[in-house]
């Protein structure tokens, strides 16, 4: 059979490499589907960079074929997922890391963004205690990163507030050079949309970027999701998700903000590096509101 690739992942032409993955993974997914004996259940749905098509094994079992852009975020993805077994995350059925594919549990569709902001966050710091477990030695660690991209903070050329660059920069190396910040498996990119309900469990974690660090490190993306919601009441509704998320977790309240400040502060100096290469100022509106994102949720967790 041929598969119906969804509109938002057909190839828009050219030899880049994205394109280049586009233009064969029509002919990869079907080839996966015939060699795991899997029978499509549904319609393909497009990730943010990969194939998520429902599928039914060969003794029925509901479950999904993902095939993702090979980067190196997802690489380790499978080894996370098998890591965890099934608690609290989705169990993973079959893999192949070479071509990025995935056979896992299928769950949701109903994921926490519909969810009171609050009852989602009770949710993910319950998680955070499932998934947080010893880290094997495969990890990148959350310490060698964030030297590295603390070092960048350094050469940034403008477009955030220079305390706040300084106190990122003062927070990341002392972070790095703390043995806690090590040794613990997390998910890096936990927020609403990867929290899916499910029939084993009420909610289940997907798409780890995984990492061996600070369970602390997790918050972030929980804060700076949602923010239409937050709107003219910044700082109480980004310290009230903040205070719940460290509640629930039974996290350290200094540590889990400076990780905060320290995470927001990255990410919008991402950004400013991103619209530098793409040319111009702070990237257009969308990049601009991003950074004033950042800097709102550094500030609101600060009291």
């Amino acid at each position: 059979m041929t598969l119906d690739i969804p509109d938002a992942l057909q190839p828009a032409g050219g030899t880049d490499p994205w394109n280049g993955w586009l233009a064969a993974l029509p002919a990869r997914a079907e080839e996966l589907l015939g060699e795991w004996a899997l029978a499509v259940d549904g319609a393909p749905i497009a990730g943010r960079l990969s194939l998520v098509v429902p599928v039914r094994t060969e003794d029925g079992r509901a479950a999904v074929l993902k095939v993702g852009y090979p980067h190196d975020d997802a690489a380790l993805e499978h080894l996370a997922l098998r890591y965890w077994g099934g608690t609290g995350a989705v169990e993973l059925l079959r893999a192949d890391p070479h071509r990025f594919a995935l056979l896992l549990e299928r769950a949701g569709p109903e994921d926490l963004t519909e969810r009171w902001d609050l009852e989602a966050c009770e949710v993910v710091g319950e998680l955070y205690g499932r998934i947080h477990v010893p880290a094997p030695p495969q990890f990148a660690t959350l310490p060698a990163q964030v030297l590295r991209w603390t070092e960048q903070l350094r050469t940034l050329p403008g477009g955030l507030p220079p305390r706040l660059v300084e106190q990122a920069i003062s927070l990341g190396t002392d972070l790095a050079a703390d043995p806690a910040s090590v040794g613990t498996l997390i998910h890096t990119d936990l927020h609403y949309e990867n929290v899916l309900a499910a029939d084993r469990d009420p909610w289940l974690v997907i798409d780890p970027k995984p990492l061996s660090g600070d369970p602390h490190y997790e918050i972030a993306p929980m804060l700076t999701n949602r923010w239409d919601e937050v709107a003219g009441q910044v700082r109480a509704a980004v310290r009230r998700r903040f205070d719940t998320l460290v509640d629930v977790a039974g996290f350290a309240e200094d540590r889990a903000r400076a990780w905060v400040i320290v995470r927001v502060v990255h990410s919008a100096a991402w950004a400013l590096a991103d619209a530098a290469r793409f040319g111009g100022g702070a990237g257009g509106p969308a990049a601009s509101e991003w950074l004033t994102r950042c800097v709102a949720v550094a500030k609101a967790v600060q009291g």
